[in-house]
């Protein structure tokens, strides 16, 4: 059996893979964000381990004492500060924290070629541009800075205590070099950055460590069996769906959003907005679209119309088409790098429904996969078959909106709704020497496809245009009431 823990923005998932790579049991256990200002976004890496303690409880325990290796995933992007001690300097800053918008027009003046080494221009959501951030508002804090990892790097050090971490996620951080997959001390240079805080990296079919006894007993794992580098949520994505091969792709429906597709070299072009990132088997990279809001515009609506998910799909299925909805909740990489701009919704009227609104979210969300593959093509990649992973992908009515939208088939297997949990085990599996990468990250069989529809991809192509026009218009007007 092989474990892989996946560190996520609202839940730690867990999934135990037999030798024959058939999933046996998953867990998972809830995380809550911390908002202490508006755009920021952290999480206590305390709750992100007794999450995984709760994750792994929920497997049954004869499964677990089986476990012959561990594997991680993670959301990437996150800068967790360890003291001297090991121990947390503040809460962990996470992906979508828009604190460092002037670090990283700081960052690209200082370098202008950031965006070539780094595979995109700097963001907020960076690790690179909080530590700068950190140095001008909270010169305490990182004055005691010693380490600093990557959240899946962070759960990796609470189970073997190195620091270590892998290709695809250091590629997140804006202080790597893509091309040569090494720490760049040029760009550490220009964020205030200690190159010597940084981990050591390992390709994620390499292992970090062993499991160390305490966390062993913890868990009700067996001690000393070997825990792999892992991923970045993107990366091990694309390993539990088989995409390691040049043009293999995906889409993923988890919070986020991301477009992925394998090249077999390095391919930046910062212009675009796409990230051209290292993966993490070797001597392959990516080219990723990445939206800060992936299904999660979803949940959003249902919390706040207190409605479960699955019925406000059913009526936006059955509904008309009406409001348009702009979903960025917390602003937006691609294709816009905004993370000022918010969400609105046009168009509302009496008549207005929730299935209306919701139609309308299915849509958008749909709307920012289109704008995606214009983006990938811009960039010198058009695909036109992808698999889908991410919770997602459970709404036949999402899926079929987003194949019409794009004029892209798409398939759904299996275990779709796995994801990176499935490829952080996979991961363990090849690192300890369970099958080759070729056996162990295999494509799955593809259960149901998604074909754009003629007559729907022309209808959409209308309301495509106006939920374009919305982006400058409503940015307008958030620049008029500042």
């Amino acid at each position: 059996m092989y474990l892989g823990i996946d560190l996520g923005t609202s839940a730690v998932k867990t999934c135990v893979i037999g030798i024959g790579g058939e999933v046996e049991a998953t867990g998972s256990a809830p995380l809550t964000v911390l908002t202490p200002f508006d755009g920021a976004s952290e999480q206590d890496p305390a709750s992100w381990w007794a999450a995984t303690r709760a994750a792994i409880a929920a497997l049954p325990p004869p499964l677990r004492a089986q476990v012959r290796a561990i594997g991680l995933s993670g959301q990437m992007h996150g800068a967790v500060l360890l003291d001297a001690d090991h121990q947390p300097v503040r809460p962990a800053i996470l992906w979508n924290d828009a604190r460092a918008a002037a670090e990283c027009a700081d960052m690209l003046a200082a370098e202008p070629r950031i965006g070539e080494i780094s595979g995109v221009l700097p963001m907020p959501g960076f690790t690179a541009p909080k530590l700068l951030w950190l140095l001008r508002h909270e010169p305490d804090a990182h004055g005691r800075v010693a380490s600093v990892l990557l959240p899946k790097d962070y759960i990796g050090f609470r189970l073997h205590g190195r620091m270590v971490t892998d290709p695809s996620d250091a590629a997140g951080t804006s202080w790597f070099d893509e091309r040569t997959r090494h720490w760049s001390e040029e760009l550490c240079r220009v964020s205030a950055t200690d190159i010597d805080w940084l981990p050591e990296l390992r390709h994620g079919t390499e292992i970090a460590g062993e499991l160390m006894p305490g966390p062993a007993e913890e868990l009700g794992l067996p001690a000393g069996i070997p825990v792999a580098a892992g991923g970045g949520d993107a990366a091990a994505g694309a390993v539990g769906i088989g995409a390691v091969s040049d043009g293999d792709g995906f889409i993923s429906l988890g919070t986020s959003g991301q477009l992925f597709v394998t090249t077999s070299d390095y391919r930046p072009n910062p212009a675009s907005r796409i990230h051209a990132y290292a993966h993490t088997v070797p001597d392959h990279w990516f080219q990723m679209a990445a939206m800060l809001n992936g299904a999660r515009p979803l949940a959003w609506l249902a919390d706040l119309l207190r409605r479960p998910i699955g019925e406000l799909l059913s009526e936006a299925e059955a509904a008309p088409s009406g409001p348009l909805f702009l979903p960025y909740l917390t602003g937006e990489r691609t294709p816009h790098g905004d993370t000022d701009i918010r969400a609105g919704f046009q168009g509302l009227g009496e008549a207005t429904t929730q299935g209306g609104l919701m139609r309308g979210v299915v849509e958008a969300i749909a709307f920012s996969f289109a704008d995606a593959i214009d983006a990938l093509s811009a960039a010198g990649t058009m695909p036109g078959t992808l698999l889908a992973i991410g919770g997602g992908t459970r709404s036949d009515f999402l899926m079929q909106t987003i194949a019409d939208a794009t004029s892209c088939r798409l398939g759904r297997s299996d275990g779709a709704d796995v994801g990176p949990a499935l490829g952080a085990a996979r991961l363990a599996c090849v690192a300890s020497g369970g099958g080759s990468a070729a056996e162990v990250m295999r494509k799955p069989a593809v259960r149901q496809w998604f074909a754009p529809r003629a007559a729907e991809t022309d209808r959409l192509q209308s309301r495509l245009a106006g939920y374009r026009a919305l982006y400058p218009a409503l940015k307008s007007v958030q620049t008029a009431m500042r």
